[in-house]
């Protein structure tokens, strides 16, 4: 997969990376792709649509683990569902095919808020 175009310095700071800690997680009843997760980033809690509901055996799993987060993107209906928020995930590609995704988490836990640099 090709790298994307170089960015400044200054636009990547404008990105608010947080780490947050998953209350629930369930299928988004509009769409077969996509979680609903409810966040807890420290001093609110959100609710994050994420597109990895076909790398994810049972959403369960995910309550209770912390993960990585956009803070700062603009909230978006996606299928009905408003989103504020974007997990980070890494993807393994093969050719034009997705063959897994991975939601990055802290390498140990951390308070539900803090940022990440």
């Amino acid at each position: 997969m090709p790298f994307k175009e170089t960015i400044q310095y200054d636009d990547f700071a404008k990105i608010d990376l947080r780490v947050a800690t998953v209350l629930e997680a369930e299928e988004h009843p509009n769409a077969d792709r996509l979680l609903k997760l409810q966040v807890d980033l420290g001093e609110e809690k959100r609710q994050i649509c994420a597109g990895i509901r076909n790398y994810v055996e049972d959403p369960a799993t995910l309550v209770g683990k912390q993960i990585i987060v956009v803070a700062n993107l603009a909230p978006r209906k996606i299928r009905g569902e408003e989103s504020n928020g974007m997990l980070i995930a890494a993807s393994s590609i093969e050719g034009d095919e997705i063959k897994d995704v991975i939601v990055l988490q802290p390498s140990r836990p951390a308070p539900a808020g803090s940022s990440v640099s």
